[in-house]
């Protein structure tokens, strides 16, 4: 049996990559911070490891007996003190240089969607300076590149809870953000492929208007959409890099960034954006299912 380090476990991917590991039969060693966020995934974790992945010393060893890692280590917003340098990519740094001494046959790393072309946001500089690394290092590697997660979109259903929700360009740009479940079967899928590097977004390709529909729909809400003009969005965008710090403005920066472009990627799995807007009017609602 395979064994599976699962590195940024308690996120909202990381999660979904434990149950998926398990499912397809691996065993699985689950990296975090704090292990008692794990209460409700013990079934489907082999073994626990609590580390400080910023603090190389606690890593010692984590990577002993493995075969592949997954890591989806990021941060979207800075705090604590740490940059996106600090985490995207010495993070990810000091679990690979841990992989390397190890032995681990394969890194999985999970980046984002036009990293390359993006790199001018502090947030994807850290990460695709750790995919150069992840690359020059040796191991058999693969760079799998989501345009957007389920979860991300929840600040369209938030809006719409609030009655009014504000889009760029008309709202005509267009996106398909992919379900945690179905990326983390195609992470999972990578350990045994020859792919070195893999673009995917959800089953359904939408337009941010039709998302925002969607929501009010869900909600059961007459649609009420502002449309921002891409002058008033640069000059914001100006304004913050002036009088805001690098913690405010990153991720205004890198939101305002790809919500002003069309984020697409090859479709792939089976849950839609509906029926993630209607567990999240669920849960608001205590139904559960």
């Amino acid at each position: 049996m395979k064994k599976v380090l699962i590195a940024g476990a308690t996120g909202y991917l990381g999660r979904y990559l434990i149950k998926e590991a398990k499912k397809q039969g691996y065993w699985v060693r689950a990296l975090a911070r704090k292990t008692n966020k794990f209460n409700d995934l013990k079934d489907s974790i082999d073994e626990i490891c609590e580390a400080e992945i910023t603090k190389p010393h606690t890593l010692n060893g984590i990577c002993n007996g493995i075969d592949a890692v997954i890591s989806s280590i990021g941060i979207t917003r800075q705090k604590d003190g740490l940059t996106y340098m600090d985490v995207d990519y010495q993070a990810n740094m000091n679990l690979l240089q841990d992989a390397q001494t190890s032995g681990v046959k394969k890194f999985i790393y999970v980046s984002v969607l036009n990293g390359l072309n993006l790199r001018h946001l502090k947030i994807c500089d850290a990460k695709e300076r750790f995919v150069e690394e992840l690359k020059a290092s040796g191991l058999d590697y693969c760079i799998i590149r989501p345009n957007g997660f389920f979860s991300d979109m929840a600040d369209f259903f938030e809006m719409a809870k609030k009655g009014r929700i504000y889009l760029f360009s008309k709202g005509l740009l267009k996106t398909n953000p992919i379900h945690g479940k179905d990326l983390a079967a195609v992470c999972v899928d990578a350990i045994n492929k020859g792919d070195k590097e893999v673009l995917v977004g959800g089953p359904e390709t939408l337009t941010h208007q039709e998302i925002a529909l969607s929501a009010f729909d869900v909600l059961g809400s007459k649609p009420n959409i502002t449309y921002i003009p891409e002058w008033l969005r640069v000059s914001v965008l100006k304004l913050l890099k002036m009088f805001t710090g690098s913690k405010t403005y990153g991720p205004v920066e890198f939101f305002m960034t790809v919500m002003a472009i069309d984020m697409v990627a090859p479709e792939y799995g089976k849950c839609t954006l509906k029926e993630h807007f209607v567990s999240l009017k669920n849960k608001n609602a205590g139904i559960h299912r």
